[in-house]
């Protein structure tokens, strides 16, 4: 789960409702504070939020670029359905496509982690919208062995328990420094993460998770499509091993950025420095 340090927009940013051709998605809009470059959209990954950007916002604003950062459907603040078919890749990627039409631009795409592989198979439909594609700490395909029995733990959870109990559960399972201190998290945030967490709905946990165990690896497909494109990771990850990062990009033929000092959530972990590497790749593209 991303912890972003704080959930409260910062100056010049606005949360607004895009209205799209597939339904309201809840988003954090910061406009360009140097004549615009361009517009980026940023989905987040799985558990994530719109949020999970925001440190990131005023620096991409400040290199020239309008930023949206997006819940996806059932994710915090966008509604969703209970019926978990409504979470199938194909209908996230479809969601994907309409945001960004319901932009008015042509974007920079970025994907974290569940979110890139929703960003790929975006591309994969239709690559016309898009002018870059960034996956961050996003892999080939399916998640290691170990994040694939956690997933399997929280979805047999959520079949037997309600929202605020797996919360429970999962903070039981923290490490001892942080389940013993409430401030432990950034900004003491913990009542703000845990009201992100019952606003998703359990149906879209569920079958975005099981997306997560089952993914194949779609990177020659993408390969061949002509859209620059970067991978972005920390210096360690324990989703998607750097080592099976760096060898997709180089299979992409993408630009590849590694964010000293972070791990999987370079973009709340370093977010300065993730905005720097984003906004060069995408300057490249002028």
């Amino acid at each position: 789960m991303s912890r972003p340090a704080t959930f409260t927009p910062p100056p010049g940013t606005r949360s607004r409702l895009l209205r799209t051709t597939r339904g309201t998605f809840a988003t954090l809009e910061a406009p360009p504070s140097a004549p615009g470059k361009g517009t980026a959209l940023l989905l987040p990954g799985f558990t994530g939020s719109k949020e999970d950007f925001i440190a990131m916002l005023q620096p991409l604003a400040a290199a020239g670029y309008r930023v949206i950062s997006v819940d996806g459907r059932g994710q915090y603040e966008s509604t969703g359905p209970d019926s978990q078919d409504a979470y199938a890749q194909g209908e996230l990627a479809l969601d994907v496509l309409a945001q960004t039409a319901a932009t008015g631009d042509r974007v920079h795409l970025v994907g974290h982690s569940l979110g890139g592989q929703i960003a790929r198979a975006a591309v994969l439909l239709d690559a016309g919208p898009f002018r870059s594609l960034t996956l961050m700490s996003s892999g080939p395909a399916r998640v290691t062995e170990t994040q694939r029995q956690k997933v399997r733990m929280l979805s047999e959870a959520l079949a037997v328990m309600d929202m605020g109990q797996v919360w429970e559960a999962m903070r039981a399972m923290d490490p001892p420094q942080d389940a013993d201190d409430p401030d432990a998290h950034p900004n003491g945030n913990t009542p703000a993460l845990r009201r992100r967490w019952l606003m998703h709905r359990p149906a879209q946990l569920i079958a975005t998770g099981r997306q997560l165990t089952v993914e194949p690896d779609r990177v020659d497909e993408l390969a061949a499509l002509p859209l620059p494109k970067h991978v972005v990771s920390g210096e360690r990850d324990d989703t998607w091993p750097v080592p099976l990062l760096d060898e997709m990009a180089v299979r992409l033929g993408a630009r590849r950025s590694i964010i000293e000092g972070a791990e999987h959530s370079p973009n709340t972990d370093r977010p300065a420095r993730t905005a720097e590497a984003l906004a060069d790749f995408w300057d490249a593209q002028h």
